[in-house]
């Protein structure tokens, strides 16, 4: 008997499961063939000194212990990261569910609405959006003459370490239209019958935010901290065409994505950028496993009992 359930068990599972399988399996024969390698690889090569010219040469931990205790640019480069990934996150989120929440009026024509605000999200990561950003916060550009018009003379956004940041983090909250998307469907799944019990018992808007659409609309929130978190982390076109490549003015555009670039193709030290890359990764995965935990603690689900 036990000799024939294993088989036939297995058998049964592929037959029942083939259709997703093989949906699956253009991602799976890509990631197998063109993406492991390249990771197992890039992993080999943070423990060696390599400048693509000469042979990898092995020197174990040293690029890692030069970087935590001597290099200076790696610890200003996570400075202007973290800097951006804590402010400019929420300040998403915060829009975004603002502009949903509006949207979820019932307003006319939604569905332009919803393609306009959707449109920097598509556009968001292009040079082009880059370059016209940089445009825009010249000392001479749109939003100076914008400040003029009204007798104010505005700064110099892009060359003063004070303000060159948030010109990104602005770039930033201007590409909400994704989460916006996954809060106005999170918005849309909650029951409106909640809202008008709650207004019979005479609860204001604050009140109704706070005590129905925040705990109903948790695994939202939670899903859209996530995915903006990691792209946070990961940005890179706009700081490196505002920039010039180079985390200028005085390194307060260096995100950590720049620093990368900047060391593998920059210098050739592509051993040291490997292990850049391997670092950033588990710092983006450290970040997410700690949200994954405090989610027990704010997000429920339907599915939940007790």
């Amino acid at each position: 008997m036990r000799t024939t359930e294993g088989p036939y068990a297995m058998e049964k599972f592929f037959r029942r499961n083939f259709a997703g399988y093989a949906f699956l399996a253009p991602w799976l024969i890509g990631f197998f063939l063109l993406a492991i390698g390249p990771i197992l690889a890039s992993l080999w090569l943070s423990f060696t000194k390599y400048n693509i010219v000469r042979p990898p040469q092995w020197i174990g931990l040293d690029n890692y212990i030069y970087m935590f205790e001597f290099d200076d640019r790696f610890k200003k480069a996570l400075q202007v990261t973290f800097s951006f990934v804590v402010i400019s996150v929420p300040a998403k989120l915060i829009f975004a569910l603002g502009v949903a929440m509006a949207l979820d009026k019932g307003i006319r024509a939604i569905g332009w609405y919803r393609a306009l605000f959707y449109l920097p999200s598509i556009l968001g990561g292009s040079i082009a959006v880059a370059i016209l950003w940089r445009q825009l916060f010249n000392y001479d550009g749109v939003v100076n003459s914008a400040l003029r018009l009204v007798g104010l003379d505005g700064p110099y956004w892009l060359a003063d370490p004070k303000y060159s940041l948030w010109t990104l983090i602005v770039l930033a909250v201007w590409q909400f239209g994704s989460p916006m998307l996954i809060f106005l469907a999170g918005l849309r799944a909650i029951p409106q019958e909640l809202y008008e019990a709650a207004e019979i018992d005479a609860a204001g808007p604050v009140r109704k935010f706070f005590a129905i659409t925040v705990p109903l609309l948790a695994p939202v929130i939670f899903f859209n901290l996530v995915l903006q978190m990691i792209e946070a982390f990961k940005s890179f076109s706009g700081a490196f065409i505002i920039s010039g490549g180079s985390g200028a003015p005085l390194d307060s555009l260096l995100f950590f994505t720049v620093y990368l670039y900047d060391e593998a193709f920059s210098y050739l030290r592509m051993g040291y950028a490997s292990a850049l890359a391997w670092v950033l990764l588990l710092i983006i995965a450290a970040f997410t496993a700690i949200a994954f935990w405090t989610s027990k603690y704010w997000v429920h689900y339907e599915n939940e009992r007790g």
